[in-house]
């Protein structure tokens, strides 16, 4: 109700400046606000990753004290029970070796393999097996000869090291935190020796099981806890920078030598069991580890033997298990930014938590032990000894109860010495918490790798909670100051957001334009500092944007320009209330440049591209775009002291009429950019019809920021719109994402990062090979099938076989339209599919070179991409055979017929794709798809009924069925927000025949066609055809469209017959007459034209062609405006709609020019540009009585917009409102434009009125924000021309690249020979895999099941057999569980990328921003010397 009420006072007060006072308000232009259930949601995961580390950790510290406690030569177990707990014991040592072996072994053998340095790798290997000595001794040898509380409290000594390199190297920045080392280093002495007292204690006063070869072993693990503590030896050298350059080359094959280093700890922990127990010892009975029942054993010894297996096995298991579920967690924990309350906290208190359920264990379960009633302590530990063979209920429980009788407790003279083991404990956690302090302090950027957050990979088990504290990176410690935010490590970058436009709808540039001003808004003013470190800037590069009046041979602006200038401004009105600022006007070689100031000051560049000056095309945009960001501004700002001339070095909006200037945020832009390298520069590729919010971006940033060899990384695209077809590709898109695009990013790397939402690195596509190639124009036929069809996939191929990774993240979402009618869907995907195979071809046919240069693609991921192009080959003939099983299961036909009946409709419609246009061919596949939904629908419900009829879904077809739509459905519920995908679901089923059978035929038969198929539109044949339209009917089914029409074509006798018929009144004669003008005038028009056509030969037009001698001047922007146009100069075959591909299906190659026909001496005499008054004078009505009161108040709200200034902003308002009514309310009407001497009056009255105001309030400190706040509101559009150099940048690379192609006849018929070549070859391909396929099918259905067939017992649903099978072609089988296996190796990846997902979504919104308003004052701008006013020039080098 509050937004109600707010919206209708902003419209009240718009509404007494003017009777027109509606606007639109696109959805997503309120301020983002943090959602309360995210930030719940974000502390459930934060306590619930707490909670998971504490208690795995306690599992496994607690497991590990239970093992140790069974293996113990003091515990009442057998001599054979000992050897097997011990040998549990080594298991437990064992298994995070095998974990770090198999995961290092997987990434040398698919990932990427590095020789090693054998100096660094032997010293480290070295130190790994001193590290695995220490270990072995300390678990195997001394922890069996302690009780367990001293078990519980020895472990804290292995941080002394640590300590002492923290005191020798002086890693703290401030000197007082030495103090935390030196009293860990104290605190861990003083904890040995209160243990050496206690047992000196516990010998001297006889308690019992306690010999004089304990301090033996006290020596011995103070020795062996040192070795252990070597294993963290990376962390303070690294923190220190010694040794600096050996570890970034460990860096390097780090993966190798824990391959190796992982094989030596188990061996050294193997040789330490050995030696010690079997040497040493003596008691190893190889003998006594067979556990199986022998015949002269008793049942009680059976049931003993059966409960011991039972307790090792599941205490190895939770040691093992907890011990890696900890370290993942605390990895989780410090990556959600949870670092102290989900890391450091249960962490530090796993020991003492350890420490309290034990003793609550200990004094609740012990009064169930036989002797529990007695008084005395010491009476009960005597009485346990009994209970070996008399309880076997609570063996765990029975052996950590003697185990805590073997302290102090139990002495028979005083029990005081059980203080010093408290005093140790207490020592040895403190000591503990001082070593690791910086922990606590940890600061984590929004995504960290692992290997930033940990030095080492590997987690030692034995000692998890220490371990994970010890191995925490020392990076706190080189921060300026503990206060210092997270941005302190992250470097700044530039955002290039690039939308490339193609006939768009004003509601789909309203879409864009929003998303950009979110943006805007979200980043603020480029001036300050943002939380997310990072600037921008917006270009839109408008195909077609100029059109040529027939009336009068002038160039204006075309109806998409227009609409495009009428939604910037009404998103201007909706975000600021006011209308755009700075405007310029620019006219460029490549057609015209609208330059805006978005409200927080960010820079919004609309590129306007004439087609008769540069290419069209979205291919040829990117590379224009490229070209100018990462090509020529890298280049000025890399060399500024070459950028000298400069044809306008004042504008009115960078020169105030006071004398003062300030830098526009273009010029701050590039000036930034010296400060940024390649790698942090990172264009956007956007579709003109996204929609998206500024944390879809920022989540991208992230991934590109964070690892250096992605090269770009993609969004989860939502289609938007309504209608069946956009249904089908809601369910289509969900599952693409779900499973193709999580596996593809898991296994290996994303194909294609689709050009509507992606982020590219700007050094990646700089790269040799990529951006150089990718301007590379198409002469063969399969080029225009690769690199026309689909631009982004085969960028991506580029980016990929340079070694360049490309990823996929599922939490950004951005929305886009989808094609909503059938015939547009087809052609969208006639364009796609060909597109894709031939880049997948591609890039398998480089795999070997690929999988050397990229480390993300193993041979495994090539093998994995074949099977996917494999499936999608066999695609046809496998909805063939589905749809034969549809057969048999709804009209009961034998399957060798069903099998000739299926085939039939494909083979009518390929050949109906071969001799009719591709309009009927649409047409028929719209009936066809229609058919076959009835017929899938049917299916389904009939395979319902057969499972019902057996009684059991457990078949091949029922299974598969089943486990598809569970699996669907889990996969639905793990993506919650796109849930509502799977009503979808059945529409996608009912369509797989249209999608997969029908679509691929239409594909494959029409790639020779190379238009575009969407967005296409001709005006000039449409009005054509419109004129004296009698009849104009839609008639519509499902998706399929037809068009009747019923035109004057033949002759006028009978459109009068049918006009007197309607209306008997009227004179159609004048009607007519009147009808015929245009056409007559036209006809005059195209005289010269053709005139022109017939002196110039093909043989000129290749030599112009080959030798690119098209030169373009300062004029050369508006060249052809005094050239009439010619008709067949507008026909290139991409231009025209796909009714054109009825007239004539051989002409399918573009022709972008428009300088085939006219003379070189007609394009001399032009004159100036026409288009640019009509838009400067749409800007010019924020200038209007009405535009001018809203703008100057917002104007001065958004100045002033500090906490501390709303009393006088608001006077300001008030004050210069009547100010302005004075001047003007009575002189001009509301909508009229003022003049410049009336600006200059009131901009004179206007700064008086602040100036008394201001120092009214003793704010004069403000007046200087406030004139210039004025200056901005009275400022006109200006209208502005390049620099010489930028524009001599222009000029060399429209001759370079971008000018239009000119092909003569000759070479599209040889290239549309080329391309019907290539289209015959794939179909052929095609049709012939497909149909050995169904052949081999056919045949083992004619054999008969039979003879060769593979049974299946069949199984009820409950588990049970029926005894009857299931006779199941094998090949049939095979494919069905080849499909399966690959659906469940997408499942598997989907999990495993769902979980990173939530991590970084949960770390996203940590750190996300808040729309606060400001407190303290900032200056705008940069107050400058206005050098204008004293005779000099501002030079590109001043600025």
């Amino acid at each position: 109700m509050e937004e109600l009420k707010f919206r209708g006072r902003k419209r009240e007060g718009r509404h007494r400046d003017t009777w027109d006072p509606f606007q639109l308000n696109p959805i997503g232009a309120e301020k983002e606000e943090k959602r309360r259930c995210f930030e719940l949601f974000q502390h459930l995961v934060a306590a619930f990753v707490g909670i998971m580390v504490l208690c795995s950790a306690v599992i496994s510290k607690g497991s590990l004290l239970v093992l140790s406690t069974l293996s113990s030569p003091t515990s009442t177990r057998t001599s054979k029970e000992r050897q097997y707990y011990m040998l549990m014991l080594v298991g437990c040592l064992v298994m995070p070796n095998l974990l770090v072996f198999l995961k290092s072994l997987w990434k040398c053998a698919f990932k990427n393999f590095v020789p090693p340095n054998m100096r660094t790798m032997g010293i480290v290997c070295g130190i790994e097996c001193l590290v695995s000595l220490g270990t072995s001794i300390l678990v195997l040898v001394v922890m069996p000869q302690f009780d367990v509380l001293t078990n519980l409290f020895i472990s804290g000594g292995v941080c002394m090291l640590s300590s002492v390199l923290q005191i020798v190297f002086r890693l703290q920045r401030e000197n007082w935190k030495i103090i935390f080392p030196i009293c860990s280093l104290m605190l861990v002495l003083t904890g040995y020796f209160l243990l050496g007292a206690d047992y000196y204690v516990r010998v001297t006063s006889f308690v019992s099981d306690q010999e004089k070869d304990c301090y033996w072993y006290i020596g011995i693990a103070v020795f062996a806890s040192f070795l252990v503590s070597l294993n963290w030896w990376e962390n303070p050298v690294q923190a220190s920078n010694n040794m600096k350059e050996m570890l970034a080359e460990l860096d390097t094959f780090r993966d190798f030598v824990f391959v190796i280093s992982s094989l030596l700890r188990v061996v050294v922990i193997a040789a330490v069991y050995l030696i010690y127990h079997v040497l040493i010892q003596k008691n190893i009975v190889w003998s006594d580890f067979d556990f199986t029942p022998k015949a002269n054993e008793d049942e009680s010894t059976i049931a003993r033997h059966k409960e011991t297996l039972d307790i090792g096995l599941t205490v190895l298991f939770l040691q093992a298990f907890f011990s890696a579920a900890c370290h993942w967690f605390g990895v989780v924990a410090c990556k959600i930014h949870s670092v102290r309350m989900s890391f450091a906290f249960p962490v530090c208190f796993t020991g003492p938590t350890v420490l309290i359920i034990g003793m609550i264990l200990f004094l609740t379960q012990s009064q169930y032990l036989a002797g529990a009633n007695t008084t005395s302590i010491i009476d009960f530990c005597s009485s346990l000894v009994d209970l070996s063979t008399k309880n076997t209920n609570a063996v765990v429980m029975l052996e950590l109860t003697k185990s805590i009788c073997r302290t102090s407790l139990s002495s028979h003279y005083w029990t005081w010495p059980f203080s010093l083991l408290a005093l140790e404990g207490i020592c040895m956690w403190l000591g503990l918490i001082t070593c690791t302090y910086y922990v606590w302090n940890f600061k984590v950027q929004r995504i960290e790798r692992t290997t930033e957050l940990f030095v080492r990979r590997l987690y030692e088990s034995a000692f998890i909670d220490l371990s994970l504290l010890l191995n925490t990176k020392m990076k706190v410690v080189q921060t300026r100051n503990q206060e210092s935010s997270v941005v302190d490590d992250v470097e700044n970058c530039v955002i290039y957001l690039c939308a490339t436009m193609w006939h768009e709808t004003y509601d789909e540039m309203l879409k864009i334009l929003t998303s950009m001003f979110r943006l805007d808004r979200y980043r603020g003013d480029p001036k300050e500092e943002h939380k997310d470190v990072f600037d921008f800037e917006c270009h839109i590069f408008v195909d077609d944007a100029f059109m040529i009046d027939k009336e009068t041979g002038k160039k204006f602006i075309n109806e998409y320009v227009t609409d495009l200038i009428h939604v910037v401004i009404e998103v201007y009105r909706v975000f600021t209330n006011k209308e755009p600022d700075d405007v310029s006007i620019i006219e460029t070689p490549y057609g015209g440049r609208l330059m805006f100031v978005m409200p927080e000051g960010n820079m919004l560049y609309f590129h306007l591209k004439d087609k008769q000056l540069i290419r069209n095309k979205k291919r040829w945009s990117q590379i224009m775009y490229l070209y100018y960001l990462l090509g020529w501004k890298g280049y000025i700002v890399k060399n500024p002291q070459k950028i000298t001339r400069q044809n306008n070095p004042c504008r009115a909006s960078l020169i105030s009429l006071d004398g003062e200037s300030f830098l526009l945020p273009q010029h701050d832009n590039d000036s930034k950019r010296k400060h940024i390298s390649d790698d942090n520069t990172y264009i956007m590729a956007l579709d003109g019809d996204t929609d998206f919010h500024p944390a879809a971006l920022i989540l991208l940033v992230d991934r590109l920021r964070k690892y250096c060899n992605v090269g770009a990384a993609c969004g989860r695209i939502h289609p938007t719109g309504m209608g069946p077809m956009v249904w089908y590709q809601k369910f289509e898109y969900a599952v693409g994402h779900w499973l193709q695009k999580t596996a593809e990013h898991v296994f290996g790397s994303v194909l294609c990062s689709p050009g509507c939402f992606s982020l590219f690195r700007g050094s990646a596509l700089m790269d040799d090979n990529v951006l150089k190639r990718y301007t590379t124009t198409a002469t063969r036929a399969s080029e225009y099938v690769q690199y026309d069809q689909g631009e982004d996939r085969w960028l991506c191929t580029l980016l990929l076989q340079q070694g360049w990774r490309v990823e996929y993240n599922a939490a950004s979402d951005a929305y886009t339209n989808s094609p909503q009618e059938f015939k547009e869907f087809y052609n969208q995907r006639r364009r796609w599919g060909p597109s894709t195979l031939a880049n997948t071809l591609d890039l398998l046919h480089s795999g070997n070179e690929t999988v050397k240069r990229n480390s993300s693609i193993s041979r495994l991921y090539i093998f994995y991409q074949i099977f996917t192009v494999s499936s999608s080959i066999l695609g046809p003939a496998s909805v063939s055979l589905m749809i034969a099983g549809a057969f048999q299961f709804v009209f009961k036909i034998e399957g060798t017929n069903s099998i000739i009946i299926s085939v039939i409709p494909p083979i009518f419609y390929m050949l109906i794709c071969f001799l009719a246009k591709p309009n009927t061919q649409i047409t028929i596949a719209a009936i066809m798809s229609v058919l076959y939904a009835f017929l899938m629908l049917a299916s389904f419900f009939a395979i319902i009924g057969d499972m019902a009829t057996h009684g059991t879904f457990i078949t091949p077809t029922g299974l598969f069925l089943v486990s598809m739509a569970a699996m669907y459905l889990v996969t639905a519920i793990l993506h919650p927000q796109e849930f509502s995908m799977i009503i979808y679901g059945l529409m996608y089923f009912i369509c797989i025949p249209s999608g997969y059978l029908l679509l691929t035929i239409y594909s494959l038969v029409n790639m020779h066609i190379v238009t575009w198929g969407t967005r296409e539109t001709n005006k000039e044949k449409e009005q054509k055809k419109n004129q004296n339209v009698l009849c104009d009917r839609n008639c519509k089914l499902c998706c399929w469209d037809m068009k009747l029409q019923v035109t004057q074509e033949t002759d006028n006798l009978m459109l009068q017959q049918l006009q007197q018929a309607v209306n008997p009144n009227i004179q159609v004669t004048q009607q007519v007459v009147h009808e015929q003008k245009p056409n007559t005038k036209e006809e005059k028009n195209n005289a010269p034209n053709e005139e022109n056509n017939e002196e110039i030969s093909p043989e000129l037009l290749d030599r112009k062609r080959a030798n690119k001698d098209l030169e373009y001047d300062t004029s050369s922007v508006d060249r052809f405006d005094s050239i009439p146009k010619k008709e067949s100069a507008y026909s290139s075959i991409e231009d025209d709609n796909d009714d054109n591909h009825d007239d004539d299906d051989d002409n399918m190659l573009y022709d972008g020019s428009l300088y085939s026909g006219f003379t070189e001496e007609e394009r001399e005499f032009v004159p100036q540009s026409d288009w640019v008054q009509p838009v400067k004078e749409e800007f010019l009505k924020k200038l209007t009585y009405a535009n001018l009161k809203r703008n100057l108040q917002e104007q001065i709200r958004y100045t002033l917009r500090n906490k501390n200034q709303e009393d006088v902003c608001e006077e300001l308002v008030m004050m210069l409102t009547d100010t302005v009514n004075g001047e003007l309310k009575d002189k001009v009407g509301p909508e009229d434009v003022l003049s410049d001497s009336q600006l200059e009056e009131l901009q004179y009255a206007l700064n008086e009125a602040a100036r008394r105001i201001l120092k009214t309030n003793r704010m004069e400190r403000l007046e200087r924000r406030v004139k210039r706040a004025i200056e901005k509101t009275l400022i006109a559009p200006q209208v502005e021309k390049l620099t010489e150099d930028e524009h001599d940048f222009w000029k060399k690379l429209l001759e370079r690249y971008l000018a239009p192609i000119v092909d003569d006849k000759a070479h599209k018929e040889e290239v549309t020979r080329e391309l019907k070549s290539l289209r015959n070859k794939a179909v052929f391909l095609y049709f012939i895999i497909n149909v050995l396929w169904i052949v081999a099918t056919f045949f083992l259905q004619a054999i008969g099941n039979d003879v060769i067939s593979i049974k299946i017992q069949k199984v009820w649903p409950n588990g049970t057999s029926s005894g009857e099978y299931l006779k199941v072609e094998p090949l049939s089988l095979m494919f069905l569980l080849s499909f399966a296996v690959l659906l469940v190796v997408q499942f598997l990846a989907m999990l495993y990328h769902r979980v990173y997902t939530l991590i970084h979504v949960v770390s996203y919104r940590s750190t996300e921003k808040d729309y606060i308003p400001r407190d303290e004052e900032d200056e705008e701008g940069v107050i400058i010397e206005n050098q204008i006013a004293n005779g000099l020039v501002i030079t590109s080098d001043d600025l």
